[in-house]
């Protein structure tokens, strides 16, 4: 089983490999949350959620609720 965004630890980079379309926001799509891509998690808010991450050149506030449905292989 893959790893998802949420499971990144502060520094922690992937490459995106499967995305639950049914799941997402468009508007993640639309920005790079792509297979293939990779992602960085920067930060965590204090109570975990949401989580802030590079994705390609964008900087991105994304809840724990959605990083979970993000597969990624850590790299």
């Amino acid at each position: 089983m893959s790893d998802t965004i949420a499971q990144l630890k502060i520094g922690e980079k992937g490459i995106i490999c499967k995305v639950a379309l049914d799941n997402i926001p468009l508007k993640l799509l639309e920005m790079g949350c792509l297979p293939g891509t990779e992602v960085e998690l920067l930060q965590k808010a204090p109570l975990n959620d949401p989580l802030y991450i590079r994705v390609n050149e964008s900087y991105i506030a994304i809840r724990v609720e959605t990083a979970s449905q993000i597969a990624i292989n850590k790299i």
